[in-house]
């Protein structure tokens, strides 16, 4: 085994970096957390809070901005969804991976054995595309782009892409044309996503004309199901498309608060925390 410059081994220095990213990481997730909740971070104040130098800060802020979390502004950052921007569906998704995953096979239990399942463009709802068993016959009604091309080689599903503008932005079907086919549909169980989930505003996301689509989503299934990562639950966007009273299960993962948890549950939905 070799040895550094600075006398430590080529496995002692794999090591140091690997705890170094993990701190990094977590680091990270708490400057997003408190942007969320403050609608800004200072970059001395998050210096000195988190005993390290403005520029590691800088370097986390940059970070976060690649991802879609955050925008650089003079001095600091704000979250995106203050600035009324929403991220790219690219941007999305590299953001909470694990926990994405982890909600989609916890959502795998809510699949009727044979039937028909509405599912939303997101990020979240694609991880869910991706673990869809082999062996299940299902319809599967959705419009997103991105979905209908992962499924359409699947053997078992009929898959049906609902019509419309597409958004280039979510590659989500929108407007009239998918307002009137979600209509004429009745599904057993829709998955739909959001980008925001609050006790005093319900569901939310950035566009009128998603949100038009996902109201709909909502009208047109038997059981509504909402896939949305901790980050979403307590953000508020523009567009308003359902109250938690239309929900009957929002999956999330473990970094949601146990207590906020119980507050969202006793609104309406059963809440499960994978």
């Amino acid at each position: 085994m070799t040895t550094g410059k600075n006398g430590l081994t080529n496995r002692e220095t794999e090591v140091d970096r690997a705890g170094a990213n993990i701190f990094a990481e977590q680091r990270q997730q708490r400057i997003a957390e408190q942007a969320r909740l403050a609608g800004r971070v200072d970059v001395a104040a998050l210096a000195a809070e988190l005993e390290v130098t403005a520029e590691t800060v800088r370097r986390d802020l940059t970070a976060l901005e690649r991802q879609g979390v955050l925008r650089r502004v003079h001095g600091g950052a704000i979250p995106f969804e203050r600035l009324g921007f929403e991220p790219g569906l690219a941007a999305r998704d590299t953001v909470r991976r694990a926990e994405k995953e982890r909600i989609a096979k916890a959502a795998l239990a809510e699949l009727p054995v044979e039937g028909s399942v509405l599912i939303d463009a997101g990020t979240t709802t694609a991880r869910l595309t991706e673990a869809l068993p082999a062996n299940r016959e299902l319809t599967v009604v959705t419009n997103a782009l991105p979905i209908a091309l992962t499924l359409s080689v699947r053997p078992g599903l009929t898959v049906l892409m609902v019509g419309g503008r597409v958004r280039g932005r979510t590659q989500a079907a929108v407007d009239d044309w998918a307002l009137r086919a979600l209509g004429d549909t009745y599904v057993d169980v829709a998955f739909v996503g959001t980008n925001g989930i609050s006790i005093d505003r319900g569901l939310t996301t950035p566009d009128p004309g998603e949100a038009a689509v996902k109201r709909a989503m909502l009208a047109a299934a038997r059981r509504v199901v909402v896939l949305a990562d901790h980050s979403k639950v307590g953000a508020t966007h523009f567009a308003r498309f359902g109250g938690l009273t239309d929900v009957d299960m929002l999956i999330t993962d473990s970094g949601l608060d146990a207590d906020v948890a119980a507050r969202l549950e006793a609104a309406g939905p059963t809440v499960v925390r994978a």
